[in-house]
């Protein structure tokens, strides 16, 4: 049986809480990893409209994304599937579709215009050879933000940056001032190799970061240009603390949100933290895309996404198209987003709504020459994971020298492509 949610019964979602009382209906239990301040107050936004169309919602977060695919990954295979969990959009649920574990989501997708609406990217990226769509993605995630107190720069004479040489200019002036951390930063190997990409993209160019990551291209690698790219990549470290070894990333955005950092890289997931904070772009804290100074600037592009695991049926259960007909609506679409940081993944929606730094990612996002497509389209979880790692040993020891973090990124690259 498929349901169809109103826009008048979510708009009156938004505005209640998840304890509300309604009568009960299909229960979902939805698996995922946001437990932040400004993450929480985002899923709440689908909580609620779940529970307002008539279901239930039975809350299931795991700290961690890591930890948390690994329990939701283990429960698919393992029988006891949740109604929905989240997952990267793209490869890392290759498998669980290859093994016929999920069920397909074209027909909430078509009656909702949803398919018709999402980037040509994520379209590619949730259908599979067999033609069915088997994920659902609910936001647009940039990878490759910085984000700054503009107390901080303003305290210590620097201007906002646009390029790598006013980044360093003005982190070198917080430095000098000495009244905060210059870039704050979680020494973990997800965030190290993300900030690793995101100078590829934004020093390197995406010629260079598709010839490295999707074109596997040893001669890449070994080029002046991807040099810079490592070279610039580790100056950052001088600009950092000792207290950021494990740090989680949330911990590094409130470092800049309370002034006693003056940057930080992170995806525009961040800026949910800032809101949840009471802070607005462009008066506390600002937001930048880096460029070469000539207006262009690349942004990595990615998604959160939900499968929805087969519960033995042939496809959607009561729930789980309940669920996904939501999630797919353009009012759930936004007030997720405005919450989270991100922007959502359909291109139809009224965006009006959505702040300076969201309105400059959906232009970005709309523009295929400045949207760039994120490591999880393009490569195996294994090279992806090598990468962190890599990223994360090459920042921990001082002694690893730049010629032996690209002979190093050579050898994973020939790996990567010997498994094609």
């Amino acid at each position: 049986m498929r349901h169809s949610v109103s826009a008048f019964a979510i708009s009156i979602a938004l505005s209640l809480t998840a304890g509300a009382a309604f009568a009960e209906g299909p229960e979902a239990e939805v698996m995922h990893w946001w437990v932040s301040a400004g993450e929480s107050a985002a899923i709440k936004q689908v909580a609620d409209a779940y529970t307002a169309a008539g279901g239930v919602w039975k809350d299931n977060a795991i700290a961690g994304g890591e930890v948390a695919i690994a329990n939701i990954i283990s429960r698919i295979t393992g029988g006891d599937a949740p109604t929905a969990a989240q997952m990267p959009l793209g490869k890392q649920i290759d498998d669980l579709v290859a093994s016929g574990l999920l069920a397909p989501l074209d027909g909430p997708g078509a009656e909702t215009g949803f398919l018709d609406n999402i980037p040509e990217v994520f379209k590619e990226a949730v259908t599979y050879d067999d033609g069915h769509v088997y994920a659902l993605p609910i936001n647009n995630h940039g990878h490759n933000w910085v984000w700054f107190n503009k107390s901080v720069l303003d305290a210590a004479g620097a201007k906002e940056p646009v390029t790598w040489d006013d980044l360093f200019a003005a982190l070198d002036a917080i430095k000098a001032k000495g009244n905060a951390i210059p870039l704050a930063v979680g020494a973990q190997p997800w965030q190290l190799g993300q900030t690793f990409w995101t100078v590829l993209v934004t020093e390197g160019g995406a010629d260079l970061y598709y010839k490295v990551n999707r074109d596997l291209d040893v001669e890449a690698v070994k080029s002046p240009e991807f040099r810079k790219v490592v070279e610039t990549f580790i100056k950052l470290r001088d600009y950092s603390d000792e207290g950021s070894a494990n740090r989680e990333w949330n911990v590094a955005a409130n470092m800049v949100i309370t002034g006693q950092a003056g940057f930080h890289f992170m995806g525009d997931w961040a800026k949910g933290e800032y809101l949840a904070a009471g802070q607005t772009p462009g008066v506390e804290f600002g937001c930048q895309l880096l460029g070469n100074g000539d207006g262009h600037q690349n942004l990595i592009v990615a998604s959160d996404a939900f499968i929805f695991p087969l519960d033995g049926a042939d496809g959607l259960n009561e729930a789980q198209t309940l669920l996904a007909t939501t999630m797919m609506s353009k009012e759930v679409q936004v007030a997720f987003n405005a919450k989270k940081g991100s922007v959502p993944a359909r291109l139809d929606v009224d965006m009006a709504s959505l702040d300076a730094c969201s309105q400059e990612g959906v232009a970005a996002l709309q523009d295929p020459n400045q949207r760039i497509a994120a490591t999880d389209f393009l490569n195996t979880p294994d090279y992806i994971g090598a990468e962190r790692d890599l990223a994360a040993t090459f920042w921990a020891d001082p002694a690893m020298t730049v010629d032996q973090f690209i002979e190093a990124y050579v050898a994973l690259v020939e790996t990567e492509a010997s498994m094609r």
